[in-house]
């Protein structure tokens, strides 16, 4: 643990150095200018904030644990596979994150990949995931804790279908709550540090270094998120943080409590499915539009009804946090 957080804040000072001359690099290359916010009016001042920010977080969280692996490597002779899942599964959806982003800032309206594609570069993307995490680091078995049971449970091939929806969902999640100064950030960083004494307690060493090294690399992205944003995260690093917490969860087998730790995610998703279901089904039933929220995601709301965008960060962290040790109290069950 000593070593996990020595190495998290390495990460976080070696990234905020770098984080000034990546802003200024985004600006000179123009990514963000035509960005389009979708939300309150009062977002519209954000326009043209550099938003590949999450280049930030993969990037040094890549670098570290390279580094880290490779000493590994020379001392030992031996590399960390806990680690190459979700790195793998972290630099994937940044990729195909950064795709997205780079076609919404060269397009007119600010519109990125479409949706209904998109979702299955995410699907693939997490399924071979899935079927690594149950043929070679659970040895073919799917395993799930259950609070208050004291042996794992068995769910057989069924592991594989839910964890590539886990995955799928959780990168979703994070990349939906990604729409105020410092949200998403903070919220990542908070689940990250939770699943990293979850996975102190089960002795994964490895992935309780990976976990406190993307919470470092955070905390360093927030210095230059924090309101008013120099730069913005964008599906660079949302996309990434989700799909890699997702793996986390499910390598500690813990993944029956992400939706507790990740309740702000969560929250913020059921929201707008909640938002999109009640327009449909009121207007084919009723004829007419009723929704629940004034505008979604739930953060929108709030901005809306005269919540300021720092009220609403530090409350919905203070939520996160209160969530994460709830996460970690049923873990010790």
């Amino acid at each position: 643990m000593a070593f996990a957080l020595t190495l998290g804040g390495f990460t976080f000072v070696m990234a905020v150095i770098w984080g000034s001359p990546l802003v200024e690099i985004m600006r000179r290359l123009r990514l963000g200018k035509q960005i389009r916010i979708e939300g309150p009016q009062e977002h519209m001042a954000k326009m043209g904030t550099p938003a590949m920010g999450g280049i930030l977080i993969v990037g040094w969280t890549v670098i570290i644990s390279i580094v880290v692996n490779t000493v590994q490597l020379v001392q030992n002779l031996e590399i960390a596979e806990s680690v190459i899942i979700p790195l793998g599964v972290m630099v994937a959806y940044s990729v195909l994150g950064g795709i997205d982003d780079y076609q919404g800032f060269r397009k007119r309206l600010g519109v990125g990949m479409l949706a209904r594609y998109k979702i299955w570069y995410q699907v693939g993307i997490a399924a071979l995931a899935a079927i690594l995490l149950y043929g070679v680091v659970n040895d073919a078995h799917g395993w799930i804790a259950v609070p208050t049971v004291q042996i794992l449970l068995d769910i057989g091939l069924w592991y594989i279908p839910v964890a590539t929806f886990i995955i799928t969902a959780t990168a979703n999640a994070v990349n939906l709550t990604d729409g105020l100064d410092g949200l998403a950030g903070i919220i990542a960083a908070t689940a990250f540090a939770a699943y990293g004494i979850i996975a102190f307690l089960q002795d994964q060493q490895f992935l309780l270094i990976f976990s406190f090294v993307v919470v470092g690399a955070c905390f360093a992205f927030l210095w230059f998120n924090a309101h008013p944003a120099q730069m913005f995260m964008g599906d660079v690093g949302s996309q990434a943080l989700g799909g890699a917490l997702g793996v986390v969860a499910l390598m500690t087998n813990q993944w029956l409590i992400l939706p507790i730790i990740a309740f702000v995610p969560v929250a913020t998703t059921l929201s707008t499915i909640l938002q999109v279901m009640s327009a449909i089904l009121s207007r084919r039933f009723i004829g007419r539009d009723i929704r629940p929220f004034r505008m979604a995601p739930l953060h929108n709301h709030f901005v809306l009804i005269g919540w300021s965008e720092t009220q609403i960060v530090q409350r919905w962290w203070l939520m996160g946090i209160l969530a994460a040790m709830v996460g970690i109290a049923l873990a010790l069950i």
